[in-house]
């Protein structure tokens, strides 16, 4: 299932429509993937309000497509060239503004992360993924799921597919973290695998810190998963046990965008790609009769010009 399109966008509308009745006069808001971006820069052109999107400059690079999408929208794109000049510099980047004008500024957050009411709204807002899937899933299959599975960095289109079924006990929830090189190197974003209790951008969560509690530069070869923090609401599924978290590295997540590409001609985002390479190596290891619903969070167009250049395709 695809929570992207029509379902961010009506993420984006909701937070700009907010902006517009409050009197805001600038939308601003960090993107990674650029993702949320785009969605955010299609609101806002619909609204007419002003928009500003904060993106590092390495994520710039490698995500070029969805930066020239919200440029051609008419979003002001912002490179954030301090830190580790990806997602986590771009939220701090984008709160200054914030906090430098909150009279004329709203900031629209792009996962379920900060401090309240971001994580409520964002998961309300993606919330309808999780009811959808839950009705069509029966619907084509005549029963539930045995799993969930969804990659996990913020945590909002895993926050929005889970929501569909906490309730149904019997339904495993799968968080699928980026290992990066690996979880026994230091480039790698497992939060919830090796991150401890502290806090990042106004809000507490497991985070991946140092003995000073300062945030550690993390990576990802999929841009919208590398920060150093999860979503609150995430941290307490895990600490209840309801769900789950694991891993995928980057050579799982390449191998898998292109398996994927090429058996089902569906071109994922690299982010999902990370679940879809959990959800096979699971799948061997199953009955035949068990079922898995994974959520393909993003189309992988954003990602092919930096694939062509990791695998030298001409």
């Amino acid at each position: 299932m695809n929570h992207t399109g029509a379902h961010k966008i009506n993420h984006c509308l909701g937070e700009a429509l907010l902006a517009k009745f409050m009197g805001k006069k600038k939308v601003i808001a960090e993107t990674g993937a650029g993702q949320h971006g785009v969605a955010l820069a299609t609101a806002c052109a619909l609204l007419g309000i002003e928009c500003e999107i904060h993106m590092g400059i390495i994520d710039i690079k490698k995500e070029r497509p969805n930066v020239v999408k919200m440029k051609i929208l008419g979003a002001t794109v912002v490179p954030v060239t301090r830190g580790t000049q990806t997602l986590k510099d771009a939220v701090d980047s984008a709160f200054e503004v914030l906090l430098s004008d909150p009279e004329n500024c709203f900031y629209a957050i792009g996962s379920v992360v900060g401090p309240h009411p971001f994580p409520m709204m964002v998961r309300d807002f993606q919330s309808i993924v999780g009811k959808e899937a839950h009705e069509q899933f029966i619907e084509m299959t005549g029963g539930l799921p045995d799993y969930v599975i969804a990659c996990v960095g913020g945590g909002s289109n895993a926050m929005g597919i889970f929501s569909g079924f906490l309730n149904d006990k019997e339904v495993r929830l799968v968080g699928v973290e980026p290992a990066g090189h690996g979880l026994d190197t230091d480039k790698h974003a497992a939060t919830m695998a090796k991150g401890t209790k502290g806090m990042i951008h106004g809000f507490k969560c497991y985070v991946l810190q140092d003995a000073e509690g300062e945030p550690l530069p993390v990576h990802s070869i999929a841009s919208g998963l590398d920060y150093p923090g999860v979503g609150p609401q995430h941290c307490m599924l895990k600490d209840i046990e309801r769900a789950e978290y694991t891993s995928a590295t980057d050579k799982e997540c390449l191998d898998m965008f292109m398996e994927l590409s090429q058996v089902e001609g569906i071109i994922p985002a690299l982010e999902s790609a990370h679940a879809v390479a959990y959800a096979a190596k699971l799948a061997a290891t199953l009955p035949k009769d068990k079922r898995i619903l994974v959520n393909l969070s993003g189309r992988g167009d954003k990602d092919i010009d930096y694939v062509a250049s990791l695998l030298d395709i001409k």
